[in-house]
């Protein structure tokens, strides 16, 4: 209910309600683009992926923002965002459109595969430029004291898109894939994706010119850049709930990346036959559904929860938790308890970015905020990544290892031990306040 009384009050402006339809067509077409990329490189009938795929595939769609995503602020600075968003928008309808031409052609010679990879790390990096760009824009179209309640509903409602955009997209592969060949229903699902960023595009257009920034304050320059960030790092030195809250999540995404991996590669090569692609690709569309579901409880239980235990009570709780459904059901091979695995491991690792991003909030200075965010958005990503080339080293081709979900379970236990022996006498509930009781304020 407090979700849907934050949206009615930011529902009054209009130019929020502008850019909240361009995030939702753009996130959605994101998550059609997502399925026919997995159904392309993960599910082709003639191809049993490995975690070495993986790897690849993620290295390509995460790293590079990585690396220039501390660089993008200074074109947000520059550009005007309404611009940002038609013209990124495009060049993706674009992108995309080649990447289905490519697909079309049903070769998989190393020519095409590799024009193949250079669109999709390109059409990839322009996401996370798009979302920059829509995160800068969005204090232009609500009330200062609005920022907080905007922040929590936009991030619910984005991703709540993706999820739109992968059932549509797992919806339109399974139609089409007993009529035509594989190659030609991912060529399709491509196309889909591109119709959707020219929508999302065409629906920025209704934004004014100017509206969105940027207000002619003097831009960093990439030097700057740099500098700003070793700062930052100082700044995290000196805030150990933010520091102790980032690492945390940072080994976190490592052991839960890995159970990713290892669940996909299960569909995959363990649950299914190598030409069952239709089946597998069902089975999978069903898991992200049932893990956005334990994402979006998440935002429902931790502030609950949270008001029980505070900050540091619920981010070892759920570590623990982790570890427990990594167990149980998490170790029964079969469909059915992993979805359940899934789904409490979602609110989990759901609840524990909850808690990182409210610690990062409360506790680091509001002029080193736009950096560190950059530093988390990195450590997100490339613990991501990091967790697909582990699999590529420890996992079997089918995903299924009861060692490898053991150790899973005592990482996330080791985890635990860390984060209270090194969160021991910091305050973390700063930011909770109208949550918590007054006596457990200080804890």
């Amino acid at each position: 209910m407090e979700f849907v009384h934050s949206l009615r009050r930011l529902w009054r402006h209009r130019y929020f309600r502008r850019l909240l339809a361009v995030r939702v067509a753009t996130q959605s077409s994101d998550g059609v683009l997502q399925i026919a990329l997995a159904s392309y490189v993960l599910f082709s009938p003639e191809r049993q992926p490995d975690a070495a795929s993986i790897a690849t595939v993620l290295a390509i769609t995460l790293l590079p923002f990585s690396v220039l995503g501390p660089f993008v602020g200074v074109v947000l600075d520059r550009w005007q965002r309404r611009q940002i968003l038609v013209v990124v928008d495009v060049c993706r309808a674009l992108l995309t459109l080649g990447l289905a031409a490519l697909v079309a052609t049903g070769l998989r010679t190393a020519g095409i595969e590799t024009l193949f990879y250079v669109g999709v790390l390109l059409a990839m990096s322009l996401n996370r430029f798009m979302l920059a760009a829509l995160s800068s824009a969005l204090p232009h179209t609500i009330d200062r004291d609005e920022y907080l309640v905007a922040n929590s509903v936009v991030p619910t409602v984005g991703p709540a898109g993706v999820l739109v955009g992968v059932a549509v997209g797992t919806g339109i592969r399974l139609l089409l894939g007993p009529w035509m060949a594989a190659y030609s229903a991912d060529a399709i699902l491509f196309i889909v994706a591109a119709v959707g960023f020219v929508l999302s595009a065409t629906l920025a257009l209704r934004i004014p010119r100017h509206q969105l920034g940027p207000d002619g304050v003097e831009p960093a320059k990439p030097r700057d850049v740099v500098a700003g960030l070793a700062a930052a790092f100082g700044h995290l030195r000196q805030r150990r709930a933010a520091a102790v809250g980032l690492a945390t999540i940072g080994v976190h995404r490592l052991v839960y990346g890995l159970f990713t991996v290892a669940t996909i590669l299960v569909y995959r090569n363990y649950f299914h036959a190598p030409e069952d692609v239709d089946a597998a690709i069902a089975d999978l569309g069903l898991l992200v559904v049932i893990t956005g579901a334990g994402f979006v409880l998440a935002a429902a239980v931790t502030p609950v929860s949270t008001a029980r235990l505070g900050v540091r009570g619920w981010i070892g709780c759920c570590l623990i938790g982790s570890a427990v459904f990594q167990l149980l059901p998490g170790a029964i091979y079969r469909n059915a308890p992993l979805l359940v695995a899934a789904f409490l491991l979602g609110i989990t690792a759901q609840s524990i970015k909850i808690c990182v991003d409210t610690l990062v909030q409360a506790h680091v200075d509001d002029s080193f905020k736009g950096r560190v965010f950059i530093i988390y958005d990195m450590v997100f990503n490339v613990a991501l990544v990091a967790a697909a080339a582990v699999g590529a080293v420890i996992l079997p081709a089918d995903g299924k290892s009861l060692a490898v979900v053991v150790a899973l379970a005592g990482c996330y236990l080791l985890i635990a031990l860390a984060f209270a022996a090194l969160s021991r006498g910091l305050e973390m509930n700063s930011g909770t306040e109208s949550l918590l009781p007054a006596e457990r304020l200080a804890s």
